[in-house]
């Protein structure tokens, strides 16, 4: 064989070989899901949840990572415009969004919206240095407090609680506006006397504050918000348990709501069933991911916290296998 007769042959291999990586790539299939910050549950939820659905990758071609975020709001915005592929946020959140009584979605349903399935309880949580004298929640005001980053979903829940009590900003002497990652430092620092946070427990950050310094963990008990919780279709009554963090040895009642991971009507059947099958088909290896994700139940998973229509490839799967009955929407 002449040299240029073997260099065409090298080159048509070469050739081959690229166009056979091509169209490998081309095949796969390319998710992001948006989270949260490193310390709070959404990011290592969806880290979690990509690492199931990454372990069949071979045969499914599907490609899963999970990006940091500002929280439930900032999902929901990429996710309407198509920045991510599904999202995880609060389920008071999902329902604003898809309702269209959100700020986010000025008045304007989020239509496409479509729930996959709910995962851990949150709690709205309220932590406070323990020589600042805050013993419950209007104990805040006149104090200095970080309500959370814009874009958050603790903060949108802050600031629902302030509107539904009258509060305005200038009801506390300094607001602040740290992330969940940033708080419990700065807490424990001196630069404000409480912080607020939406997260499942237990919650490393809460641990942080609790541990660094003298914390503690605010009911949320009076009379006008047990009302105010009874009467909003969002919430639940809830209760963070004793003892789960150092200095704090009775439970605490506040209020919370599920996490929720979401998609839109658009996204592609293959990629949801095999992401939802990746999952409770190794609800166990879930489960063990963190300490809050210890009680999840598939049923539950598929019932509670839903406000926007299942995904129909969501529940295709769903009746398939028993967790929602065949005539459920």
């Amino acid at each position: 064989m002449s040299v240029i007769n073997r260099a065409m042959g090298l080159l048509a291999a070469v050739a081959f070989a690229y166009g056979a990586s091509a169209d490998r790539a081309r095949a796969e299939d390319f998710i992001t899901i948006g989270t949260g910050s490193v310390s709070g549950l959404y990011y290592p939820l969806g880290n979690a949840i990509c690492r199931l659905l990454n372990k069949d990758r071979p045969r499914h071609g599907i490609r899963c990572t999970a990006d940091t975020s500002e929280g439930s709001l900032s999902n929901l915005q990429d996710l309407r415009d198509g920045r991510v592929d599904f999202a995880l946020v609060q389920s008071d959140w999902q329902a604003k969004a898809y309702e269209g009584t959100s700020q986010l979605s000025r008045g304007i349903p989020f239509s496409d919206l479509r729930a996959v399935f709910s995962l851990h309880e949150e709690v709205f949580t309220v932590v406070a240095r323990a020589d600042s004298g805050i013993a419950s929640f209007s104990d805040l005001r006149g104090m200095r407090v970080n309500i959370g980053n814009p874009g958050s979903g603790q903060r949108a829940t802050m600031l629902a609680l302030m509107a539904s009590l009258g509060w305005t900003m200038e009801s506390f002497s300094e607001v602040h506006e740290l992330s969940a990652a940033e708080q419990s430092a700065a807490l424990c620092s001196g630069t404000f006397d409480a912080m607020v946070f939406a997260v499942g427990h237990p919650a490393a950050s809460v641990e942080e504050a609790t541990t660094a310094c003298d914390s503690v963990l605010v009911p949320l008990d009076e009379p006008e918000i047990r009302a105010m919780i009874a009467e909003n279709k969002y919430f639940e009554f809830a209760q963070i348990p004793a003892n789960l963090y150092r200095g704090n040895p009775m439970p605490v009642n506040s209020f919370g709501f599920a996490a929720t991971l979401v998609t839109t009507r658009q996204q592609r059947l293959k990629v949801v069933q095999e992401l939802v099958r990746a999952v409770f088909s190794d609800l166990d290896t879930l489960r063990r991911a963190h300490p809050a994700f210890s009680r999840l139940e598939a049923t539950a998973m598929v019932e509670n916290g839903q406000t926007a229509p299942i995904h129909r490839a969501a529940r295709a799967y769903y009746r398939s296998t028993g967790l929602l009955d065949r005539d459920a929407q």
